[in-house]
């Protein structure tokens, strides 16, 4: 049987009749980078060293939920946080960016509240993290107010924002109120009986919070002032009677401290019989404790500065709004403490009716002096973190580490107890360098693991603006990045530099 023989090609061809076809140049052939690792059997290599089975291995089967992949397969993380909020930075756990969005994380139901509490080392990044956060979220429609800026921190930040922060010290024009009705007082003699009972309620409730924390801040010894229920009374009884709404006014009267100490002094038959004495006499010798405490604040340390009316106007609408206290610090941290007290219950006042939609971050700064106080300066800042979803304010304290909490009061008592329960109050930690020595502190009064422990007090401080995030029960570790502009609003080290 014959092979069929394929035909000629057409080179050949034509080259059979004298016409060849020039020849095409090869193809360059680039050479092959070496191979870092060379193919092998699934079994190995058959040589002497190298491992090889006669058999292969069984392939594992695992079966796993996307939250559990990160724990059985380390190399594969959970995603980070919804793209929402400030750009803060690197997120080195999701290998990608860190967004900040309390509000959001709130509707999400990721946390229970908005509040933030940042710890750190000085030095290590808490006051660049927090102003860059403030910076951030202004162009989400959110405003600052700085409630006291114990180390003129923030006065390049409201200069460069076109605003002049306002200065409270001694011999200085500006005066703040604590007993200021605020936006509450509008319109009052046109309220109904049931509206104007629950300003009222409002108003005096947080007086009766301010001037607890005040009174109570006093020592006889190393023992608080005691304010119980018969103080309380006087004192509702006497602002009541000071501001007219007992004469059942329908234009109530701004009063201050010295007024109610004055009165306290020099009490009418009327506050005598309503708060159930037999006498003057009697009404002085039971509230003397209260009245020369009272008089203290009057004629004390913060004489001038929250004894008078209001005398600031603040502009609302601009970004950003700094009432500094840097003029306090010759007299020591009770008295920058007491001065925090009277700002934050002032500051409540002129946030009681927000516009909606009046979005605001409050910056409380060296939070510790003002828990330091005692039992009631610590239930009146656990009452300002308590109101913050329904104001709708973002109330971010900043502290050098969380045992200065359970600093308010004696181990066990509680003031400590609630000053430690503050930090369930706020659903998110920003955790900046520590020493080694605060390791423990961070497991047992946060929880952490030991190798969340080992990052805050190895990683995190090796570079400024490392952190970790605990965003309710999510951790994050986050490296802040800073715009140079950013730096130069950021940088507390400039007295530093001068000095030297």
């Amino acid at each position: 049987m014959r092979t069929l023989r394929s035909g000629r090609k057409v080179d050949r061809l034509l080259a059979d009749f004298g016409h060849p076809l020039p020849a095409a140049a090869p193809p360059a052939v680039e050479p092959r980078e070496p191979r870092l690792f060379q193919p092998t059997s699934p079994r190995g290599q058959r040589r002497r060293g190298r491992g090889w089975s006669p058999a292969t291995a069984p392939v594992a089967t695992w079966r796993m939920t996307s939250d559990q992949a990160g724990a059985l397969w380390p190399f594969v993380t959970r995603p980070g946080l919804p793209a929402t909020g400030a750009q803060m930075g690197f997120d080195f756990f999701s290998r990608g960016s860190f967004f900040a969005d309390p509000h959001g994380w709130v509707l999400e139901e990721r946390v229970s509240n908005p509040n933030i509490f940042c710890f750190g080392e000085p030095g290590l990044g808490k006051s660049a993290t927090t102003k860059a956060f403030c910076l951030r979220m202004m162009g989400f429609g959110y405003r600052t107010l700085i409630l006291g800026d114990v180390k003129a921190e923030y006065e390049a930040m409201c200069h460069a924002l076109g605003v002049e922060p306002i200065t409270i010290g001694p011999g200085l024009p500006a005066r703040i109120n604590p007993l200021d009705f605020g936006p509450l007082r509008q319109g009052w003699d046109q309220l109904d009986a049931i509206e104007a009972q629950r300003r009222a309620d409002i108003v005096f409730s947080r007086w009766l919070v301010v001037l607890r924390g005040l009174v109570g801040s006093q020592k006889i010894g190393h023992q608080p002032v005691p304010v119980g229920p018969t103080e309380e009374a006087v004192v509702d009884a006497s602002l009541r009677l000071l501001t007219g709404y007992t004469a059942g006014n329908t234009q109530l009267t701004e009063t201050t401290i010295p007024r109610l100490w004055w009165l306290l002094h020099e009490p009418t038959n009327d506050l005598v019989e309503t708060c159930r004495y037999a006498s003057v006499r009697h009404f002085l010798d039971d509230t003397r404790l209260l009245r020369d405490s009272l008089g203290q604040l009057t004629h004390g340390a913060l004489r001038g500065l929250f004894d008078d009316y209001t005398s600031i106007n603040i502009d609302w609408s601009a970004p950003i709004q700094s009432l500094s206290l840097a003029q306090l610090e010759a007299l020591g941290d009770e008295a920058v403490g007491m001065a925090l007290l009277c700002l934050n219950s002032w500051g409540r006042a002129m946030r009681e009716v927000a516009e909606p939609g009046d979005l605001r971050i409050v910056v409380r700064d060296e939070s510790w002096k003002q828990l330091r106080l005692g039992i009631e300066a610590v239930m009146s800042f656990d009452a300002d973190l308590r109101l913050s979803r329904r104001d709708g304010d973002i109330q971010l304290a900043i502290a050098h580490k969380p045992s200065d909490l359970l600093s308010a009061g004696d181990l066990g008592s509680q003031a400590a107890t609630i000053a430690k329960d503050l930090l369930h109050l706020t659903s998110t930690k920003i955790l900046h360098g520590q020493p080694q020595q605060i390791a423990d502190e961070l497991a047992g009064i946060l929880g952490l693991s030991p190798i969340a422990t080992n990052l805050v007090t190895d990683w995190c401080r090796q570079v400024p603006g490392r952190a970790l995030w605990l965003v309710g029960p999510q951790i994050h570790k986050v490296q802040t990045v800073l715009h140079p502009a950013e730096r130069l609003l950021t940088w507390t080290n400039a007295n530093l530099e001068a000095a030297a």
